[in-house]
């Protein structure tokens, strides 16, 4: 039996100081990313490394996942395994032998941190729109020169794979699209 602790934050400028702190474990796994979906390095390597028997500790539900279905998906994976589950800002623990009650307080949890995920997002969005027509808004700046845009827009007329292209520049096939638009 092990003892995991998993930890996330959502970007790398973030500190990671503040959860499980005093938590004891064998191994811990740190995501510094969004926790949008399960698309994670560390979450993955997680996933492959927990074996039955083990237990995981997370600080909160949001820090496992940001949407109810990945976070009742994830719950109901690993505690099929006989891998129980441990979220301790909530107090709540899973073990495959929950009662109803405690699946009704995963899913509220869960949706209202889905809620406040949406409404970050939405009011982000709204706040760009305005700072947009304003004129106040131009997004971040490129990492390209005007020479470097008009090298990778010729090369984009002489060139079949557009994808080649991308990961030439380390951007986006869409990205490559604006630019050449």
């Amino acid at each position: 039996m092990a003892v995991i602790n998993y930890i996330r934050v959502s970007t790398v400028s973030q500190n990671t100081a503040r959860q499980l702190v005093d938590v004891p474990s064998d191994r811990v796994f740190t995501d510094k990313c969004s926790g949008r979906n399960t698309d994670r390095p560390a979450f993955q390597q997680m996933l492959d490394f927990v074996r039955e028997g083990d237990i995981i500790n997370c600080h909160e539900l949001s820090r496992l996942a940001r949407n109810t279905k990945d976070l009742l998906n994830t719950v109901q994976t690993l505690t099929d395994k006989g891998i129980a589950i441990n979220f301790i800002k909530e107090k709540l623990s899973f073990t495959g032998d929950d009662d109803p009650f405690q699946i009704l307080m995963l899913t509220m949890l869960g949706a209202v941190a889905q809620l406040e995920r949406d409404i970050s997002l939405e009011r982000q969005r709204e706040g760009i729109a305005i700072a947009k027509a304003a004129g106040k808004y131009k997004g971040r700046p490129s990492a390209f020169s005007e020479a470097e845009f008009s090298n990778i827009k010729a090369e984009f007329t002489n060139t079949k794979n557009k994808a080649a292209l991308a990961r030439k520049h380390n951007i986006s096939r869409s990205y490559l699209y604006k630019i050449v638009a």
